[in-house]
């Protein structure tokens, strides 16, 4: 019979599970054998000065982890087969040896873990609203409307296109704003979840995409997810090169094209009536679907918007997609696919495998928040502040002009950003500038072709931050805008 030297530990612990403790740590260690006689009841009882109920308890609680067997009329021994454990030596001598599971990873995203652009002290990314202008208390008036007053059919897995109450509120926005009447709309997590879905059901492996050739890289990467081979369409001052575009249609045999029409990322030139037209029908005479991604439709200040190319499209052949990012905050999460509706069924078919539906009782808040029209003033309010900020930029950057500093640029009539010509050394100015604390980037983020050697622009964004912190952000940037190349 083995002789146990057990110590207890300290803690709140009942006294049995303190025993049964020390005596599992003895066999760990290698102080008691599979197989081997333990102490009995009344030994360690008196060893330990404890009564022997207490000591049958905590052989219990070992017999029932499948540390200790028990035999008729031979007491308790250790466990021939003891359970599964580490010790943190073997932890140790297991990490030496690499056991970690190895990944066989079959595809791999391009976005690196970088510092988040939101973490510098003056933040130009393009198309960032300012979230603190965003009226959080008047809208958890209707979060908690939708919370205490919900439809609880609605609660559940079907109708997984969208919300009805807020489906019909954006209906009814998009054909009195956008003139878009004879879609139907689908809500999903935002703009890139739309991108997404498309590409995996209309695309596969080899087929080619037309894009315009400086762009927006995460839709590129949905594209690309799905196996599509990407186009670069030539840009000229007003939009893509149309006939370029026409040469690309002749030439491969594309399957989509993909837009931003309106302040075209990263540029902000908006697409001429006219070129949108020949640009459809070229695509209906090849019959290839466009993917229109209307990003920031909302802030306009010098004049009304040129109404989306879905709003004309007897073909139906035209994918709108439009999001809540830049009208509420980018955490939010919600968009909208509006389609003809024969591909609805496959859009919802697919999505149901990924994700059932987008939040019910953030769609139903919304829907409320724009019924009662506080939707609209907060776009008027903050697309007045925006214009404001607009021009401060617009003052600043004159006065460097003023100054002799080298730069150039056409003020966008709506939008949220400024695409500035710099001259060059514009991936130089970028990367000088995030030493400096400010965040901006370069033309060379948005080339589809990575080794071209374009290298003059530089985007501003305006919306993100107040007229302050736009002024002595750029003015901690013009010593770097003075460099020569």
């Amino acid at each position: 019979m083995k002789i146990l030297n057990l110590t207890l530990e300290d803690g709140a612990d009942k006294l049995y599970l303190k025993i049964a403790n020390a005596i599992r740590e003895a066999i760990k260690n290698g102080n008691a054998s599979t197989g081997e006689s333990l102490p009995s009841a009344r030994t360690l009882a008196t060893q330990l000065a404890v009564n022997r109920h207490t000591i049958m308890s905590a052989y219990h609680e070992l017999e029932a982890q499948g540390w200790v067997e028990s035999k008729e009329r031979q007491g308790y021994s250790v466990a021939q087969t003891l359970p599964i454990y580490h010790s943190q030596k073997d932890n140790d001598k297991l990490n030496e040896a690499n056991s970690k599971h190895q990944w066989r990873l079959v595809k791999t995203s391009n976005n690196s873990l970088q510092r988040q652009a939101s973490d510098y002290l003056f933040n130009f990314a393009g198309g960032n609203p300012d979230i603190a202008l965003f009226p959080f208390n008047e809208f958890r008036s209707y979060v908690n409307e939708a919370m205490s007053r919900p439809l609880i059919n609605e609660l559940n897995y079907g109708n997984n296109n969208g919300f009805p109450a807020f489906i019909t509120e954006v209906s009814t926005y998009l054909r009195r704003v956008r003139a878009i009447a004879d879609k139907d709309i689908i809500v999903v997590n935002g703009s890139q979840e739309a991108l997404y879905i498309i590409s995996q059901i209309l695309l596969k492996t080899g087929d080619k995409v037309a894009v315009e050739s400086l762009g927006y890289r995460p839709a590129w990467n949905a594209l690309e997810n799905a196996g599509a081979e990407l186009i670069g369409v030539k840009q000229t001052k007003d939009g893509i090169d149309v006939e370029h575009l026409e040469q690309l249609f002749k030439q491969h045999k594309l399957r989509l094209l993909y837009l931003t029409p309106l302040h075209q990322y990263p540029t902000t030139t908006t697409l001429p009536a006219a070129q949108r037209i020949k640009i459809y029908h070229l695509a209906r005479q090849y019959n290839v679907p466009i993917i229109e991604d209307d990003y920031d439709h909302e802030f306009h200040y010098d004049s009304q918007p040129l109404a989306p190319m879905a709003a004309n499209d007897p073909a139906g052949l035209v994918i709108y997609l439009s999001s809540f990012s830049k009208i509420m905050f980018p955490g939010i999460r919600l968009g909208i696919i509006a389609v003809d509706k024969t591909l609805v069924p496959d859009i919802i078919s697919y999505r149901t495998m990924i994700n059932h539906k987008a939040n019910v009782v953030l769609q139903d808040a919304v829907a409320r928040w724009m019924k009662d029209g506080a939707f609209e003033r907060h776009l008027r309010k903050a697309t007045r502040i925006y214009q404001k900020r607009r021009q401060c930029m617009v003052e600043t950057l004159n006065s460097f002009i003023a100054e002799g500093i080298k730069l150039d640029f056409t003020v966008p009539p709506g939008g949220m950003t400024l695409w500035v010509n710099v001259g060059g050394n514009a991936k130089e100015i970028a990367t000088a500038a995030r030493d400096n604390n400010i965040f901006l980037l370069a033309e060379n983020a948005f080339h589809l072709a990575q080794e071209s050697d374009e290298n003059k622009f530089i985007r501003l964004g305006f919306a993100g931050q107040s007229e302050d912190k736009i002024k002595q952000g750029l003015l901690l940037l013009k010593p770097l805008l003075n460099r020569k190349g």
